[in-house]
């Protein structure tokens, strides 16, 4: 294919441009000859919406930047239909000035293709300088070429948008001067080597109002005016590379494409990257070699990853979800009309400049088929599906065309790189270190507990910071349908944990086993405790018939969608066909919420409620007193305040708990102690890694450690006085903590020495 040759796609009303080869460039705003041809594109093509220049990146510009350019090629056009120049008028014009035809030669039929600002500007002069010559009375010619040509061509050039745009700044402009089409056009650009497309440039009007790093991608982000959500702009360095380095990574990635694994080499998704990188990393230095382009060794394994990133990963999703701000991530269909939208833990909504092709959005379809071994075509238009991610986990929904008439769509939930904590849920106000407590007395008391609310309310999370409440030693048993909870995390941790993967109710594989069958199989996998991912369809019956008859004699506890503890009660019974009599096995239900400021602009998690539930009724909890709150959330405190009923110690739930335990049963004051004991940790635990500045305090590892001690600690006491006197826990634990903050301090320090 020859130099500036085009491609027309008709159906999407698109021109793409070839500029291989070119000595010039391949973008309007920079390169005169870029702007004379695609003029001409349009002179020849009338049904265009967008026009693509195609080098080693691709440069888009939208419907609106091209209607600029349709009038500059409207305005040809009108030159040469009305035959200008070979006007009479110009003809009778040349005897007083014999340069005429060449000046507006110059000026309409090619300097108007290059650079229609100085076209308009040298008309001007023109115009002047005839309107000098046509004082002559005798020169009643000079003054028709004037009414009939100069000043007609004149209008029509000041009603296009380029020299409207131009004209409050024609007094600081200067020949050549092409400033004024970078701030007309700004095209969406696309490295060869990828597919999505991006915005080079931030928003005009836009205020930032954060900015930082994710490894080596710069983030800023803009507050517009007349929008409610803000702009996220990432700039990753393979949107910062030079020409050189673009040509090397496309001929890189042009032979990766032509090298596909086999697809059973893509199930384990740590291996193939590995293998990619290491092929990457040996091409990407041969091509340079070859191109004669210098790479630094920091550059060729920059661009290695870049290329894995492009061939076995997800692309640039892959940037958004490493930061670990954003918690979820929206491709909306139709994919190439809109940008990918974000939400963000400090700035919430928000629309970034990054827009997916088809292109992307076929390629992560199917390897997200590949991976979770997972259907996605009209018969199951919907997978759901986690996937690792280099830093973390990801949580994706996509939906196909038979369920989304405008094409593919993705739904995906960052999760956090290591298990969320309690300490990190006080620290987040998500609760108080009360509630963190009780919830903490709560687990160790081998309840049945329900995390309720809606979706992205923190319930998943939440379940993750209270299996790491339980002790180690004790069995767990995980049921997912969907592979969410931190199990490599607690095995890594040392954890007596089994993880099963059950049946999704929305795709339905048949290979996989129902959640009412992996329940009823969990149950003779011994003595656990039971942790159910997500409460959805016809497992609920297995397992309230389980807790009923004292199946399971450890903590099982699980998600549901209710806004309420009688919401849950209502799913449970009447959707899900749990009987009333087994749904009594439940003893606590604590909802999460996502609550919004007054001004409808902020979002923000809380737990709402921790409500126990009662055993004396018969049909309706809500009116028998079935349902009664231990804590409740504040508006006016913006935090989670225990009850009545909790600190007279009127909880039926705790005081069962107390009766099993020799030193607790009946004296509240007792229990009462302890529960505040593991807040007041919890507490202590924030605020050494706020005072310290040592974030990792308050993960996993540093929890885990901190509860086993708080256990052997208790019993430690609970001998040398008779009972787990809370004052003196605590100022052991503390005496611990101390040490053992020191000595991480010089093991840290030592290994940065």
């Amino acid at each position: 294919m020859g130099i500036c040759d085009y491609d027309y796609d008709e159906d999407r009303m698109k021109i793409k441009v070839h500029c291989a080869g070119c000595l010039y460039g391949s973008s309007i705003e920079d390169f005169p000859a870029c702007m004379l041809t695609t003029i001409d594109k349009l002179l020849e093509q009338k049904k265009v919406d967008s026009v693509v220049l195609s080098r080693h990146r691709e440069y888009e510009y939208s419907s609106d930047q091209v209607q600029k350019l349709r009038e500059i090629a409207s305005t040809l056009e009108w030159v040469m239909q009305a035959r200008l120049l070979v006007s009479p008028a110009l003809l009778q014009a040349e005897r007083w000035h014999p340069k005429a035809r060449q000046r507006l030669s110059y000026i309409a039929l090619t300097l108007l293709r290059f650079d229609p600002v100085a076209a308009y500007v040298e008309l001007q002069r023109e115009i002047s300088h005839i309107s000098l010559l046509a004082k002559n009375p005798a020169s009643t010619s000079l003054k028709a070429y004037l009414d009939t040509v100069l000043l007609p061509l004149q209008s029509r050039l000041e009603a296009t948008q380029l020299v409207q745009s131009a004209r409050p700044h024609l007094k600081r402009w200067k020949f050549g001067d092409r400033s004024i089409y970078r701030d007309a056009f700004l095209p969406i650009i696309r490295p060869n080597f990828m597919l999505t497309r991006y915005l080079v440039t931030p928003p005009e009007g836009g205020v930032s109002v954060d900015r930082y790093k994710v490894g080596d991608t710069h983030v800023e982000i803009f507050r517009l005016p007349n929008l409610a959500q803000n702009f996220y702009f990432a700039l990753p360095p393979e949107f910062r590379f030079s020409e050189e380095k673009y040509a090397v990574l496309d001929a890189a990635r042009r032979y990766m494409v032509t090298h596909k694994p086999k697809t059973a080499e893509f199930v384990k998704t740590e291996k193939i990257r590995e293998v990619f990188t290491n092929i990457g990393r040996d091409l990407i230095r041969d091509t340079a070699e070859r191109m004669h382009v210098y790479l630094s060794t920091k550059d060729l394994e920059e661009m290695a990853q870049i290329l894995t990133r492009y061939t076995a990963g997800m692309g640039v999703l892959e940037i958004l979800l490493a930061d670990d701000r954003i918690q979820d991530v929206y491709v909306n269909s139709p994919i190439e009309k809109q940008p990918i939208m974000v939400f963000h833990a400090e700035q919430e909504e928000c629309t970034t400049n990054l827009i997916p092709t088809r292109e992307d959005a076929e390629s992560w379809a199917t390897r997200l088929r590949i991976l979770s071994g997972r259907p996605l075509d009209e018969a199951n238009p919907v997978l759901d599906t986690d996937l690792g991610i280099p830093g973390g986990k990801a949580r994706f929904a996509v939906i196909t065309k038979s369920l989304s008439p405008l094409g593919l769509g993705f739904a995906i939930r960052r999760h956090r790189d290591k298990p969320w904590t309690l300490p990190l849920f006080i620290k987040a106000k998500y609760l108080p270190p009360l509630a963190a407590g009780l919830l903490s007395f709560l687990v160790d008391g081998a309840v049945s507990l329900l995390i309720a609310g809606g979706r992205g309310s923190g319930k998943s999370s939440l379940l993750a910071s209270l299996m790491l409440e339980i002790l180690p030693k004790t069995r767990i048993v995980v049921l997912e349908d969907t592979l969410e909870l931190p199990v490599q995390q607690m095995i890594d941790l040392h954890y007596n944990i089994e993880s099963m993967k059950t049946r999704s109710v929305i795709t339905r594989v048949e290979t996989e086993m129902p959640a009412d069958e992996a329940l009823r199989a969990s149950l003779r996998l011994g003595d656990s405790s039971l942790i159910v991912g997500e409460i959805r369809s016809v497992e609920a019956k297995a397992l309230w018939e389980a807790m009923r008859i004292g199946a399971l004699s450890n903590l099982v506890a699980g998600t549901i969608h209710g806004e309420s503890a009688y919401g849950v009660f209502d799913r449970v019974v009447n959707d899900l066909g749990v009987p009333k009599t087994s749904f009594k096995a439940t003893d606590i239900v604590t909802i999460s919420k996502m609550l919004k400021s007054a001004d409808g602009l902020h979002r923000f998690r809380r737990v709402t409620e921790i409500t126990e539930i009662r055993k004396e009724w018969d049909s309706d909890p809500q009116k028998e007193g079935g349902f009664v709150n231990l804590m409740e959330y504040s508006g006016k405190d913006d935090t989670l305040k225990p009850t009545d009923t909790l600190l007279n110690g009127e909880s039926q739930v705790l005081n069962r708990i107390a009766s099993l335990v020799r030193e607790w049963s009946g004296d509240w004051n007792v229990v009462w102690e302890n529960i505040q004991l593991r807040a007041q940790i919890k507490e202590a635990i924030l605020n050494a890694a706020e005072k310290l500045q040592r974030p990792e305090l308050l993960e996993a590892d540093w929890t885990v450690r901190s509860n086993a001690r708080f256990h052997t600690l208790s019993e430690q006491v609970r001998q040398e006085v008779g009972s787990a006197e809370s004052k003196q826990v605590f100022e052991k634990w503390l005496e611990w903590y101390k040490q053992e903050l020191k000595s991480s301090q010089f093991y840290r320090e030592a290994a940065s020495v």
